[in-house]
């Protein structure tokens, strides 16, 4: 009996070739954007699962104590404390480890010299996370302090084909590491980013850290015992922090590995969000294309309802029953989505290289894996369910006395489902034209803003090798040669709220500005001049000139806000207890996301702080190339051991606007296949209804009606569906884009010209689409269309 539905079915389907064609290339596109971000949404929902302690790895947190109606704060960058006291004072607290900031070292190997990024942890960091080892034992790979794991690609780099392992390996022409294991690489759905792995032990600033409890530098990772309550143990240490410094206002809490990835964003002291709205927003998308493209097929079969009533009303006659019906007509809706999937298989393989380009993934189909073939097996059979569903139900219905008369006809009613159907297609497109266009406009707006220095032809350099101690003379040759009109030393680069500290105090404070969290930044000088800030007040710092300023602070606007001094120059703040004096006041400019304020900020002056970057200005009097090529002349002369690394600023700074650009990418491309599914569907509506009216239009051709009357006639109805589209559309698309805008302090204001630019697309595809058919039928000779048959 099956086999019989399936061989009356692919006859039905060869019979109509080009009714097949259009639901087949409906249901594959549909399939194809499904596929796609089913993939994406898959990788974004598996971060960092694959460790096999996930339910009780954990990340430590800071949150400001609330006080007054100051908004509570939230950051994920801690002390260097933090660690070793979790480990000492709560049993609960099975392993803990630290990790330093990524670091660029240089690898020195016989002839070789390679630059590559890792992190400085604590040993337990390889028993805790689960990185597999193709080398070496987890448990003791980082028990040497010049102990190096590395992982396989950059182990071949370094070592080619030969065993890397107990091989020794000089890092920044100074210190030699044995290399004590090897990690498979990394895969690309985790947090975590480095090419090799060093002890902590190793970092002179990890034990210069571990008894300051003011200044936060590291993440920290704490794996709990099984059995732990969250609840309860972030209430113990929650006034860790202030247990041991009650200069700080500093609480704790643990935030668990399930919501790293996706739950990153806090307001208010809680959990708010974070790229699980991304994921949601496009999960959505996914789910609206597929259902385009099952409403596609429902609309194309319904149409070719009066072609099959009659073959309906014999098959009842001759016994057959409504329900054998219905699964004849889902057979051959399984069998359109079947080879739907099929081709959408295909496609989505030559498609996932561009896609991947677009989400900045690494996604792969793994065909050897029976999950895979059972997802694609309940997805096309769901699909042809939820296409065929509807038209199965309707023709099965249709009474056999009427059809075998000739009575049936499908009446052009005010109201029918098909009509409801292509409004529900257009509604989506147009909510998704509109989500392209919101996303599109917030990105330009915040890029638009100003982000508070001078980005162009400022460049930046990490210090490493010999340039701290040569920096002076970098320095002046930098400017003497014409490569650069202004030069600093920063502990760090202008685009990263790396560093952070509580606890600042001043001369008539209230308990409420305990919370209060600075960003904190050193100079050795020049900063303002060479990064291009505004100077509001005072001036800037210059050990130089004044080598008292290694007791001197610059403060931006926000600071000064915080700090409430009405003439901050030559006040004092006090920082770990130690005075130091304001020299200036900076406009805000911005360092973290470009989406929120700026926070407070301190710059202050010091010859002994851990110092990261050289940044410098290039001439803008010569080509950016000549002055580069003179820079990196300089930087090899007197740090001949590495490279020249040069950052253009305003390229990093850009990096803030990628993520929420890929989400618009996204939002555009599959609009864009909303559009393309809902369009086939038109066509096919059209060119059926041109189709069954063609006596009609005939005939009011020999009574004189024009093309352009006939064309008006069959585009008039469609015209009609495509602006109560717009209507429904318009409140539910300024809903959810409001409602997304509201993650964003800096956000532009939904006007109607979107809507308005949206709903106009939207027409403009739809009469093309229908007016092919219409200005078809309209050139047919009457004399064809109203003979006899």
């Amino acid at each position: 009996m099956i086999k019989n539905y399936f061989k009356t079915a692919w006859r039905s389907l060869w019979k109509n070739k080009a009714f097949s064609a259009l639901n087949i290339a409906g249901l594959t596109i549909g399939m194809v954007g499904a596929l796609l971000i089913f993939a994406w949404v898959q990788n974004e929902l598996s971060y960092d699962q694959f460790h096999a302690n996930k339910a009780t790895l954990y990340k430590v947190w800071n949150r400001t104590r609330k006080t007054g109606n100051n908004p509570i704060g939230c950051w994920d960058v801690t002390t260097g404390a933090i660690g070793p006291a979790l480990q000492q004072e709560f049993p609960e607290v099975k392993s803990v480890a630290r990790v330093y900031w990524p670091t660029n070292r240089l690898f020195n190997y016989a002839d070789k010299a390679i630059m590559a990024t890792g992190l400085d942890v604590d040993k337990p960091f390889l028993t805790m996370f689960s990185f597999p080892l193709l080398e070496g034992n987890a448990s003791h790979v980082l028990d040497d302090v010049n102990g190096i794991v590395l992982t396989e690609t950059l182990a071949r780099k370094i070592f080619g084909s030969a065993d890397p392992v107990n091989k020794m390996v000089k890092i920044n022409n100074q210190s030699s590491y044995k290399v004590t294991g090897v990690l498979k690489d990394l895969p690309n759905n985790t947090q975590f980013d480095f090419e090799y792995l060093v002890s902590s032990a190793s970092n002179q600033q990890f034990k210069y850290d571990e008894a300051r409890w003011n200044t936060n530098s590291y993440n920290t990772y704490v794996q709990l015992q099984p059995g732990t309550n969250l609840n309860r143990f972030n209430a113990k240490i929650k006034n860790l922090v202030i247990k041991h410094d009650s200069s700080t206002n500093t609480e704790l809490f643990l935030h668990p590995i399930s919501q790293w990835h996706l739950y990153s964003r806090f307001e208010n002291g809680k959990v708010a969000g974070g790229q699980i709205e991304s994921v949601r927003l496009i999960f959505t998308i996914a789910c609206l294309i597929l259902l385009i493209a099952c409403i596609n097929f429902m609309n194309l079969s319904t149409a070719r309802s009066e072609k099959r009533a009659k073959e309906v009303g014999v098959r009842k006659v001759i016994g057959a029953s409504r329900i054998a019906l219905i699964r004849q007509f889902l057979a051959e809706s399984w069998l359109i989505a079947a080879v739907a999937g099929v081709m959408a298989l295909l496609l989505v393989q030559l498609c996932l290289p561009g896609f991947n380009q677009l989400t900045n993934k690494k996604l792969f189909i793994n065909y050897s894996s029976p999950a895979l073939w059972l997802f694609l097996m309940g997805f096309i059979t769901i699909t042809g369910l939820l296409a065929g569903s509807y038209p199965a139900f309707f023709l099965s219905s249709f009474r056999p006395v009427k059809v075998l008369k000739g009575a049936f006809k499908e009446h052009n009613a005010i109201f029918s489902p098909r009509k409801l159907l292509v409004v529900i297609q257009f509604t989506v497109a147009i909510v998704l034209i509109v989500s392209t266009l919101v996303i599109y406009r917030q990105v330009k707006y915040v890029q638009e803003r100003d982000n508070g220095y001078a980005a162009n032809n400022l460049v930046e350099h990490p210090i490493n090798g010999d340039i701290g101690k040569n920096y002076e003379v970098i320095k002046n040759e930098l400017i003497n040669s014409g490569a650069a009109v202004g030069v600093c030393k920063t502990s760090l680069s202008v685009t990263v709220d790396g560093s952070s500290t509580s606890g600042i105090q001043w001369g008539d404070m209230s308990p409420d500005h305990m919370q209060v969290n600075f960003s904190q930044f050193a100079t050795t000088g020049d900063f303002v001049k060479t990064v291009g800030l505004k100077l509001l007040a005072g001036r800037d710092i210059n050990l130089t000139q004044h080598p008292g300023d290694t007791a001197s602070v610059v403060i931006n606007e926000a600071a000064a806000k915080a700090i409430g001094y009405k003439n901050p120059i030559g006040q004092a703040i006090y920082y770990s207890k130690v005075p130091v004096t304001i020299v200036g006041v900076i406009k805000d400019f911005i360092i973290n996301s470009p989406y929120q304020p700026v926070g407070p900020m301190l710059v202050f002056g010091s010859k002994t702080w851990w110092y990261n970057t050289v940044s410098f200005r290039l001439n803008p009097h010569k080509p950016v190339s000549k002055s580069l090529d003179l820079a990196g002349q300089i930087f090899r002369k007197y740090n001949p051991a590495y490279p020249f690394q040069y950052y253009f600023v305003d390229e990093e700074y850009n990096e803030k606007f990628k993520d929420a650009e890929r989400t618009g990418a996204l939002a555009a491309v599959f609009a864009g296949l909303t559009i393309v599914i809902s369009c086939l569907g038109l066509f096919g509506l059209a060119a059926y209804m041109a189709e069954s009216r063609s006596k009609e239009i005939g005939i009011r051709k020999v009574l004189g009606a024009s093309v352009q009357s006939i064309i008006q006639l069959l585009t008039r109805e469609f015209a009609m569906l495509v602006i109560i589209a717009i209507v429904i559309a318009t409140p539910i698309g300024w809903y959810a884009m409001n409602k997304w805008l509201q993650d964003y302090q800096y956000r532009i204001s939904i006007n109607w010209s979107l809507f308005a630019l949206a709903g106009s697309v939207a027409v403009v595809i739809a009469m093309i689409t229908v007016s092919s058919q219409a200005l078809k039928a309209a050139m047919i000779n009457p004399v064809k269309s109203i003979k006899a048959e």
